[in-house]
């Protein structure tokens, strides 16, 4: 009897565990994405993003919030888009207070039924995300990069070193997938329909927008870079980094550098390349002076081409490199440059 009274509540319990399981995955898979822009160009962020909600399948939908709502029409032409959602207004204006952000997602969530939630894996949508799981009470999957199939998608951990396969149960599926591991969407040859998100009780921000610094420049963005050219602890000094800028004039790339070199006060923040830096796959990765600290390579291990300069033939960086070359920088940059 005491075999009885415990195990039929758990074949009960096991039962409407598998029925929910069952539920979620013959669930129409149906995707919505938040839209990062770029001036008024869509984000690669946000094309990569449209590109992982291909693999889940299913339709797929673009949330545009912002002042005005001026840049839908070219969400709206992005290839492989269904239908475009617009949310506009002053609580709108900065992307940087995000709770105002992850009400009118749940909202929309809620009106559309859709089975997944993406953001790209960027200052934006790592505070969203988030955000948005606290108040579902659901548990998101974070820098993904593979999609498996509807519950199941690859990510890294230990700083790049290991991949895990992950599953989820959650009946509303939260993603920030990592821009570098999909194929942008093409930005032309989409005609989605648009239409206002639905209404939101939006919260009183907990924090107030203060001002942002944007650095213009008529250089290449290093996370959309062709060519990548970082240095490292080696290059010495920061008047030494023009060497690298040259280089990277005359490849048409941008120039990066590693958490050392930052720290030292050799480049600033915003081109650190790694972990706790900027994450990019450019197709030519040239590190000089860079020794290869799993830090580091982190954020640029998957470059589709890697080239490394170093004098210490034993530097870690050279176990990832394609292409080696173990020699002093400040000879070889300066052939190369002049050979280009």
């Amino acid at each position: 009897s005491t075999q009885s009274t415990w195990g039929i509540p758990a074949m009960l319990s096991s039962a409407l565990r598998s029925r929910r399981c069952f539920g979620s995955l013959t669930r129409a898979a149906s995707s919505l994405v938040l839209a990062e822009f770029s001036g008024t160009a869509v984000s690669p962020s946000t094309l990569s993003c449209v590109t992982a909600a291909k693999a889940i399948g299913g339709d797929i939908s673009l949330l545009v919030v912002g002042k005005d709502v001026k840049n839908a029409d070219a969400a709206a032409a992005v290839a492989g888009v269904n239908n475009v959602l617009t949310a506009e207004g002053a609580q709108f204006e900065n992307a940087c207070v995000t709770s105002s952000f992850s009400a009118l997602l749940k909202a929309c969530v809620a009106e559309g039924k859709y089975s997944h939630v993406l953001a790209g894996a960027t200052s934006v949508g790592k505070d969203v995300i988030p955000r948005l799981g606290g108040e579902m009470d659901l548990q998101p999957v974070s820098d993904v990069i593979a999609v498996r199939n509807e519950k199941t998608f690859v990510r890294p951990i230990y700083a790049g070193n290991a991949l895990t396969t992950v599953q989820s149960t959650e009946a509303t599926v939260l993603l920030t997938v990592r821009p570098t591991a999909f194929e942008p969407a093409a930005r032309t040859g989409g005609s989605a329909s648009k239409k206002a998100a639905p209404a939101a009780a939006l919260p009183t921000p907990s924090c107030d927008f203060v001002k942002s610094e944007v650095k213009k420049s008529d250089k290449p963005d290093l996370q959309s870079a062709r060519v990548v050219v970082s240095g490292g602890r080696g290059m010495g000094s920061a008047d030494n980094f023009k060497l690298l800028q040259d280089l990277a004039d005359k490849l048409k790339g941008a120039v990066g550098a590693s958490r050392a070199a930052v720290d030292a006060g050799m480049a600033p923040n915003e081109l650190q390349v790694g972990q706790t830096g900027k994450v990019v796959a450019p197709d030519l990765y040239i590190a000089v002076g860079i020794s290869g600290a799993i830090q580091h390579i982190a954020g640029m291990k998957d470059s589709k081409t890697i080239v490394a300069i170093n004098k210490n033939a034993e530097a870690p960086i050279f176990q990832l490199a394609d292409y080696g070359l173990v020699d002093d920088l400040f000879k070889a940059v300066p052939e190369m440059i002049q050979k280009l």
